[in-house]
């Protein structure tokens, strides 16, 4: 059986006036993968996510979101910031932070389900015992995850991360990807890094955003191995190993051509 594509770039392009940001990207996102797209600072990794968000468009090529155009298709997508500004003396709960993730079902279900959806979101990062905490009371990683619970509330199809342990501890970064190992196969995933090294265990693949090459100004998005790193619970890559378009396919596709 067939793996559904839920996220596809056609020879996508995109400039602003005086910089041309990408090249010609094609590549393409299975249904339940967990993706790592890496890259230095100033790559473009931003833009792309402004481009899958369908908050810019691209200047020649397409992209399709879950089958559909990506401004129509957001509503589906959870999406966690690298960056979430707060007024630390607003008075708002963890809960109630949780429950903006949910502002399109507001008008079509009851309060009390919205709370439940909201908690459930908080067991998923197991934060639930600070439901009623103020936001402003929690550690940095605490208020990460509370974001990811936001992501969650309202059971995306897709959930992209920017840089999600950025500014972690241990511990915090440790109990994030236990949290995203629970959602590996039932969830599509996108996590974005500049970490050009390495990436989680969960990863299935990896895109890079390649630097500048000689004689081209955009950049491309090439996809490279990965090798196990034993004992470390992490994934090297191998930027020496590009992955040809025509085989990053699932085995289920290519046995039934």
């Amino acid at each position: 059986m067939n793996v559904p594509i839920v996220l596809h770039f056609h020879d996508v392009s995109f400039s602003y006036p005086h910089l041309m940001v990408l090249e010609e990207v094609g590549f393409h996102v299975h249904e339940g993968e967990f993706i790592a797209l890496v890259g230095p600072n100033g790559s473009g990794k931003t833009t792309l996510l402004k481009l899958i968000l369908g908050l810019e468009q691209p200047k020649s090529g397409s992209i399709e979101l879950l089958g559909q155009n990506p401004s129509k298709a957001r509503v589906q997508i959870g999406y966690v910031p690298q960056h979430a500004s707060y007024d630390p003396s607003f008075p708002i709960s963890v809960l109630e932070v949780v429950r903006m993730g949910m502002v399109e079902a507001r008008g079509r279900q009851p309060k009390e389900k919205l709370r439940q959806l909201a908690l459930e979101a908080l067991h998923q990062v197991e934060l639930a015992s600070l439901a009623d905490r103020p936001y402003s009371d929690l550690s940095g990683g605490q208020r990460r995850r509370v974001l990811v619970a936001r992501a969650l509330a309202s059971k995306p199809n897709m959930l992209i991360l920017d840089e999600p342990a950025a500014n972690m501890d241990k511990e915090s970064e440790q109990r994030l990807y236990e949290t995203l190992a629970k959602l590996k196969g039932k969830t599509t995933v996108l996590i974005v890094t500049h970490d050009m090294k390495r990436v989680s265990a969960l990863t299935d693949r990896v895109f890079c955003i390649d630097a500048h090459k000689e004689g081209k100004v955009g950049r491309t998005v090439v996809q490279h191995m990965l090798e196990e790193e034993p004992d470390d619970g992490v994934k090297r890559i191998l930027h020496d190993v590009e992955i040809p378009a025509d085989q990053c396919r699932y085995p289920q596709e290519a046995g039934n051509e």
